[in-house]
């Protein structure tokens, strides 16, 4: 049963609905008690109906209230008021990355700075034994600047598609969801935790937990989940974030699950040319297919992304490049070089053997970009045998003999 604006929820006065998903209602109230605005999950009623689903779910939610960070979620309170289970979050202000993706992809050093902020977040959960599970940019949320009206707010996922905020005022990275996650518990063992909170989840309770799109292939497999499984999930959505396209592609659901099993993403180089090829290496190593092969701790991750932005990668990779067409470069000018050596030496030969005073006037046209260095001092020799012409050239700033 929808709630109205007004109604009482426990202590909690409801303000409004913020948004519905298939297995649950978000509701912006206010606590009287502290004078503040929070978002309340509620949940469905044959979920509230589960006297195993409803312990399972009130433990894990104890669990989820310790995991403080401040890039997760904040859980305040849970609670049951007649028969209806519910979740007290923070309300956030701002929008989905998967909103915010709708628009393109992020900027490279935007995308990075997110993704260490996921990283992190991972980290905090990973040590607590909490794996999310369902990673995926419906969960990530980017909390904005400035005030916001109470419409313009979301809590979770579960709220559906909302107001968007422009990107440039997205300021942090909040994880949402995290009351669905896993803690260790029995394989095919059905909880709240396992059920997907958005309509267009591709889940449904007790089948494979997930959102297809973004599982790892030991999900797909039945196989148990672990923090390697977020890991794997975490490369799928910075492949997203950075090229503005989805990891794994299929026009059906057997499609598509064929392609996590047996695809390799293109490097995400090849389809944003200004990543670090670091930034390949790492997300290819996110994305292998079996565990053992990947990170194997969120915290190895976010080390890895703080020392591609640390030590400028992407800066590092456009030196290299500039540093092989240098090469190239002095390839060519030592080429000229040997052209203008061969050009002297055929105008002088003539002149020698007539025992006349060699004199040779050439023209040479430098490659394009070249220029004549320090024009204070000689800048052009001739080798006194006649054999080989050099001079000192600038391409670009740098000076190449």
């Amino acid at each position: 049963m929808q709630l109205s604006a007004g109604d009482k929820l426990g202590p909690y006065e409801i303000v409004g609905l913020i948004g519905a998903g298939g297995m649950g209602e978000v509701y912006e109230a206010r606590d009287p008690r502290l004078n503040r605005t929070v978002a309340i999950k509620v949940l469905l009623e044959h979920i509230s109906n589960q006297p195993e689903a409803r312990a399972r779910f009130e433990r894990e939610a104890q669990t989820i209230a310790g995991l403080n960070h401040p890039h997760i979620a904040t859980l305040h309170d849970v609670g049951r008021h007649d028969d209806t289970d519910f979740l007290v979050m923070e309300l956030l202000e701002g929008e989905t990355l998967s909103q915010r993706l709708e628009r393109g992809p992020l900027p490279l050093d935007q995308a990075l700075q997110y993704a260490i902020q996921i990283a992190d977040a991972l980290t905090q959960a990973h040590r607590h034994c909490v794996t999310h599970r369902d990673l995926k940019p419906g969960n990530i949320f980017l909390c904005s600047r400035g005030p916001t009206p109470a419409r313009s707010r979301q809590a979770a996922s579960a709220a559906g598609a909302g107001p968007r905020r422009s990107a440039d005022e997205a300021v942090s990275v909040k994880l949402l969801d995290f009351g669905l996650a896993k803690l260790r518990q029995p394989q095919n063992v059905s909880s709240f935790s396992a059920a997907p909170t958005r309509a267009d989840d591709v889940t449904a309770e007790g089948s494979i937990l997930g959102t297809l799109q973004y599982m790892a292939p030991e999900q797909l497999e039945g196989s148990d989940a672990d923090a390697r499984t977020d890991i794997f999930a975490f490369g799928t959505v910075l492949h997203e974030m950075v090229t503005g396209r989805k990891a794994f592609e299929g026009k059906s659901r057997m499609s598509l699950m064929g392609s996590i099993l047996r695809d390799t993403p293109p490097p995400v180089s090849t389809l944003q040319r200004v990543a670090p090829l670091a930034l390949d290496r790492l997300i290819t190593t996110c994305l292998a297919k079996e565990p053992d092969d990947r990170w194997q701790s969120a915290r190895d991750v976010w080390r890895e992304l703080t020392w591609i932005v640390e030590s400028g990668g992407t800066k590092a990779d456009a030196a290299g490049s500039r540093r092989a067409i240098s090469v190239s470069a002095a390839a060519s000018i030592a080429l000229v070089a040997v052209v203008i050596a061969a050009v002297a030496a055929w105008a002088l030969k003539p002149a020698v053997t007539a025992g006349r005073s060699p004199v040779a006037r050439l023209t040479v046209a430098l490659p394009p970009g070249d220029q004549i260095g320090d024009l204070q001092r000689p800048s052009v020799a001739l080798d006194p045998d006649g054999a080989v012409l050099a001079y000192i050239g600038q391409r670009g700033g740098t000076t190449e003999l």
